[in-house]
């Protein structure tokens, strides 16, 4: 293979993983606050994609394109904010097979309702007409949209980071992770914080949805795969760590391109390696804790 295709390959898989760590940045905020295993996960990502084709349907040429990116994100947070209110919050106690349940539950109730509304049609969404060109590459060309994605998602994490280290709001989840009761008593408000937080998971597993709509055909069906890939990234990185999150999306955009390459029947299996080879050194992830909640490499 020649190292023009080596490179389109590899930036290929930086795209994916892009688009990867964006989902599970969120499920892993998620788990690091509220300690919640959210198997929805992947349905607020395949809503939040349904979302942005039907809000880009409305309009001309792609006018719509833009403001459907940041709308679809913002209608899922807004949902993610009533489940956490009147489902979620019932089961922050309980155990953890109590809230896979519900989640797991909830997940088929709205891959159902999707399948209602959407129908079982897939859809597609072009790229704006600013991002519909190619970048050369040594004589190959790669999508401009790509190479957005790879940009939305360095400043997503990048976002986060700030938001979590630079920000009261961030101090604040930190505090309420290792004592909600005493930060309830500086006159916090602690159940609306982590409203706020299951909110923007919602708003990043939808992003990545949305994101991606112009990449591939979009449809019922999608939660489900993505669910298990966000689910190996986190987990290589250390649940409820984002630098793991980015980490963990990294090493699986480096074993796919590598197994493309080199063994392209065997590339989905690559990933599965990564998790083995990653879990068998550190069963609690590359950048997990394994006493806290929260990772002070936030």
């Amino acid at each position: 293979m020649s190292f023009t295709s080596a490179a389109i390959e590899i930036l290929s898989a930086l795209t994916a993983a892009a688009n990867l760590f964006i989902i599970a940045a969120g499920l892993s905020l998620v788990f690091g606050a509220l300690r919640i295993i959210n198997l929805a996960h992947g349905s607020f990502y395949m809503i939040g994609a349904l979302l942005m084709a039907s809000i880009f349907a409305l309009g001309q040429r792609g006018v719509l394109f833009w403001p459907a990116l940041l709308l679809a994100p913002m209608l899922m947070a807004g949902f993610g904010a009533v489940l956490e209110r009147f489902l979620f919050r019932r089961i922050y106690h309980a155990e953890h097979l109590v809230q896979l349940l519900l989640s797991y539950a909830l997940s088929l109730i709205l891959a159902d309702l999707a399948l209602r509304i959407w129908g079982a049609d897939t859809r597609t969404v072009p790229p704006p007409a600013a991002l519909a060109g190619a970048l050369s590459v040594g004589g190959a060309s790669f999508p401009l949209y790509n190479l957005f994605v790879i940009a939305l998602a360095l400043a997503v994490g990048l976002g986060l980071w700030a938001l979590l280290r630079l920000t009261r709001f961030g101090w604040e989840i930190r505090a309420a992770v290792e004592d909600a009761e005493g930060l309830s008593l500086c006159g916090r408000n602690v159940p609306a914080l982590f409203t706020t937080v299951f909110a923007l998971g919602a708003f990043l597993a939808a992003l990545g949805g949305a994101a991606i709509a112009p990449l591939q055909a979009i449809g019922p069906g999608m939660d489900s795969a993505i669910l298990v890939s966000a689910f190996i990234v986190a987990v290589i990185g250390g649940l409820g760590s984002i630098a793991g999150a980015a980490l963990g999306a990294a090493i699986i955009g480096l074993f796919q391109a590598v197994g493309t390459l080199w063994l392209p029947t065997w590339a989905p299996a690559f990933i599965f390696l990564a998790m083995i080879l990653v879990l068998v050194v550190r069963p609690w992830g590359l950048m997990g804790a394994t006493q806290r909640a929260w990772s002070e490499d936030e």
